[in-house]
């Protein structure tokens, strides 16, 4: 299929299932970008709140996209700065003599670190207990993959005391250079342009332009798993940049270490692999989700892409309708969807 006719096919597609899901009153809006190479459409169907249209310049809470979106890259980066070694151990960084003193990056990247799968910050409030030796010190689980937060906070924290400088700092360096103007760590003011995500208390105010995830919240909005806003503008910049440093070396992202995390490393169960960072399909599509509604998919050899932005945690945690969603965008990815490229 042509890259024209694809654009179309797929922004058609996307939109349907974003119209469902709004008509149904699943949630507000949302917003999508597909793309290819230098060509990109754009899918914006519903509200953010009240009377005003979403748009692709809107700003939603990415959530856990986070993670791949500047955790995943500043590691990257440092790892070919030289001052990061994949397969170290954390106490070569931070303090020794803990239960996870001898955790990698490698293993916090393929969700094979062992640290608890549960994060409960507010045990620490209060305490003056370092949060990344509060971290390390929590018994390990046992070994296999498990979906960690704690690892990227940890990762996170890492990052700015490797550099000397703060998590948003770094990441708006990095998202300058590929391009990205409209992408940060909250807070933003609240604003027709920015999405709200949950409204967790009937009569109550959504949570609006304030990280949803409690922990980064706890963080002060800036974390290694979640913090990060952005729009559909800047999701399909990212995910060009990315996939073009997939092709050609000299991006902002080493191409090896690109390559390297779009590999599968680990099973994760449900047919896919975990890469570095990454979820990898057996169709070679790699993919990251955030709980808020959001999720991004690229095909690395055809240099195709589809992301989407909703806030479908508006109306509850539920999220109706997200699966088919999600499906709608993976599926547009599949290799039979890239038959006749002429």
């Amino acid at each position: 299929m042509r890259d024209g006719d694809w654009l179309a096919k797929t922004g058609a597609r996307i939109r349907e299932v974003l119209k469902v899901m709004v008509d149904a009153g699943r949630l507000p809006g949302g917003t999508a970008v597909v793309g290819t190479g230098g060509m990109w459409e754009f899918v914006a169907v519903g509200h953010t709140e009240a009377e005003h249209d979403t748009a692709p310049d809107v700003f939603y809470d990415v959530a856990s996209l986070t993670k791949v979106m500047a955790t995943w890259p500043l590691a990257g980066r440092a790892v070919a700065d030289g001052v990061l070694d994949l397969d170290a151990p954390m106490s070569a960084y931070l303090a020794s003599g803990l239960p996870g003193s001898g955790i990698t990056t490698r293993q916090i990247l393929t969700h094979t670190s062992r640290l608890n799968k549960v994060m409960w910050l507010e045990r620490y409030v209060g305490t003056g207990q370092d949060l990344a030796e509060a971290i390390l010190a929590d018994p390990l689980e046992e070994p296999g993959y498990h979906y960690v937060d704690q690892g990227f906070v940890l990762l996170g924290l890492l990052l700015e005391r490797l550099y000397g400088e703060g998590l948003e700092r770094l990441a708006v360096d990095l998202w300058e250079e590929l391009g990205m103007r409209s992408t940060a760590f909250g807070p933003l003011p609240r604003s027709p342009s920015v999405a709200p995500t949950e409204r967790r208390l009937a009569g109550a105010a959504p949570t609006w332009g304030v990280v949803h995830d409690e922990a980064a919240a706890l963080m002060g909005g800036v974390a290694g798993h979640a913090g990060v806003f952005t729009t559909a503008i800047d999701l399909g910049t990212f995910a060009r940049e990315t996939l073009r440093t997939y092709v050609t070396a000299g991006g902002a992202v080493p191409r090896s270490f690109v390559r390297s995390s779009w590999q599968p490393h680990v099973e994760a169960g449900s047919g896919v692999a975990r890469g570095l960072g990454w979820l990898v399909t057996p169709e070679g599509v790699v993919y990251h989700n955030g709980f808020t509604g959001t999720s991004l998919f690229m095909h690395p050899e055809s240099g195709r892409y589809v992301g989407v932005l909703t806030n479908a945690v508006h109306y509850g945690r539920d999220r109706v309708g997200l699966v088919d969603l999600r499906a709608a965008a993976r599926s547009a990815l599949a290799p039979q969807a890239h038959d006749s490229q002429t």
